[in-house]
């Protein structure tokens, strides 16, 4: 039998000048915006909290997000590196939405709130791993915000590479701003 023969017997769809991939073919645009949905709704949901967008806010902006992502599917649109595509969307909307409410002086918090000390630690161990993390936030709000948006997607998990193609820089770019942003906070934290 025949390599076209096989594959029409079987009613699989011969792959064409396209580069489409087996799982395309398997999953629909709704159960891949799902799948992704489940998979980065949180981290989304964080990294719009830390550009000071508010949780209600947030919740509107990761809906438009996978609507625009469900879009980007239906037409046909390269699938690779949807987590970026995703945090990059993310990005630009939270910007626009900051910009348009004028609202910068809420970014007092960043976002980053402080780690809870078990409560059962030593009150001296306590007291000074709470002023060790007000120091490290307060070194965190002095960096640059492209240094401190590196820092928020890498601690999202995205690779250089991805925080490189959401915030529209370099790979070097971003891997001097991530040395220099976490020697500062080694100096700082007493590491």
């Amino acid at each position: 039998m025949s390599s076209s023969a096989h594959d029409s017997a079987l009613n699989l769809p011969i792959l064409g000048a396209r580069e489409n991939t087996l799982a395309e073919f398997l999953t629909s645009p709704e159960d891949e915006v799902i799948s992704l949905f489940n998979q980065l709704r949180a981290p989304l949901l964080r990294y719009t909290f830390s550009l000071g967008v508010h949780r209600h806010d947030g919740e509107d902006l990761i809906q438009e997000v996978f609507l625009s992502l469900f879009r980007h599917l239906q037409h046909g649109r390269p699938r690779s590196n949807l987590r970026g595509w995703a945090f990059r969307v993310a990005h630009n909307l939270a910007l626009k939405q900051r910009q348009s409410r004028q609202k910068r002086a809420e970014i007092s918090a960043s976002g980053m709130e402080l780690a809870q000390v078990a409560p059962d630690t030593d009150p001296e161990e306590r007291f000074a791993e709470e002023q060790r993390q007000e120091i490290l936030l307060t070194v965190m709000r002095a960096l640059p915000e492209q240094d401190q948006n590196c820092l928020r997607l890498r601690a999202e998990g995205l690779r250089y590479r991805e925080i490189a193609e959401v915030l529209g820089m370099s790979l070097g770019a971003v891997s001097n701003s991530l040395a220099r942003s976490f020697e500062r906070l080694n100096r700082a934290g007493g590491g």
